[in-house]
């Protein structure tokens, strides 16, 4: 009993340690992080927008954080190669920041959204701006718990639409 205790105690140490679950998390899973705090979404959203025009395609926009591990999830599908060749193929992918919820929320505005109710919170936007998703958009929150080829289908059915 005394020994069950002694590791409890340390394992309840080391996770309460700063850094120490991030530390661990992204060693173990290796996770992408592609959110970047300094980036100007709006410009980049713009951006898009215009790849977007030029290209025929559509923009795909995820809101989300590196904190949040639904928005590593969708990330990771992102770089399954047959997703990747999808979204190259068919989108303009930006990835804005929110922060805890707080920062861009501009963008999510833009597109007919309140906000950022959950992370990562997707949008899909024809290049001329008009979001093609409106319920959907907020309902990405389990993104980690998807099967990948859900979310490939998901984004396969989206680019066919007009």
């Amino acid at each position: 009993m005394r020994t069950l205790f002694i590791a409890l105690s340390i394992a309840l140490t080391a996770c309460a340690t700063p850094g120490f679950a991030e530390e661990a998390h992204s060693e173990s899973h290796n996770e992408p992080r592609p959110f970047e705090t300094d980036r100007d979404a709006q410009a980049d959203v713009d951006a898009a927008l215009e790849r977007a025009t030029e290209r025929g395609t559509k923009a795909l926009i995820v809101m989300g954080a590196n904190w949040c591990h639904d928005s590593r999830g969708l990330a990771t599908v992102f770089e399954m190669p047959e997703t990747a060749q999808l979204i190259a193929d068919n989108y303009e992918l930006v990835w804005v920041d929110v922060g805890f919820k707080v920062l861009n929320q501009d963008v999510a505005k833009r597109f007919g959204l309140e906000g950022t109710p959950g992370t990562p919170t997707v949008i899909v936007a024809r290049a001329d701006g008009t979001i093609m998703n409106l319920e959907d958009a907020p309902t990405w929150r389990n993104a980690y718990s998807r099967k990948p080829e859900d979310i490939h289908q998901y984004f396969v059915e989206m680019a066919a639409r007009e």
